[in-house]
């Protein structure tokens, strides 16, 4: 199973931000528990559906890990909220969900897979 299959895996029985960051656990330096409480509050938009993408938020957080730049604005935390954006349509979970429109612009598990392979593919852009 690819990394973003098991992330929309996970998402059935986690938050959107947990669901990332466990997709990501073989290569993060903490164990499950501490994982699952760091993305313990980032889930439905931040409290209510009305701020940044869970998915989107586990997916900066982990690239911040990986990355290992300690100092400043990490510029391709940057590049990963863009392309979330073009790819998803939003990166509030409030328009993604289309709460205001009606119209869902991209459903949770695929908030989660396309945060994952942008991270993925940040991640390659690193190497």
């Amino acid at each position: 199973m690819n990394r973003s299959d098991l992330g929309a895996e996970l998402k059935r029985s986690n938050n959107c931000c947990q669901a990332v960051l466990l997709a990501f656990e073989d290569l993060l330096p903490y164990d499950r528990e501490s994982l699952l409480l760091l993305g313990s509050t980032f889930g439905s938009g931040m409290g209510g559906m009305m701020g940044t993408c869970g998915a989107l938020v586990g997916a900066e957080m982990v690239l911040g890990v990986l990355s290992k730049q300690t100092r400043g604005m990490n510029p391709i935390s940057r590049k990963l909220f863009r392309a979330f954006e073009e790819k998803c349509g939003a990166s509030r979970c409030i328009d993604l969900k289309g709460v205001v429109t009606g119209h869902m612009l991209c459903s949770c598990e695929d908030c989660v897979r396309n945060a994952i392979e942008l991270v993925e593919e940040q991640l390659g852009s690193l190497s």
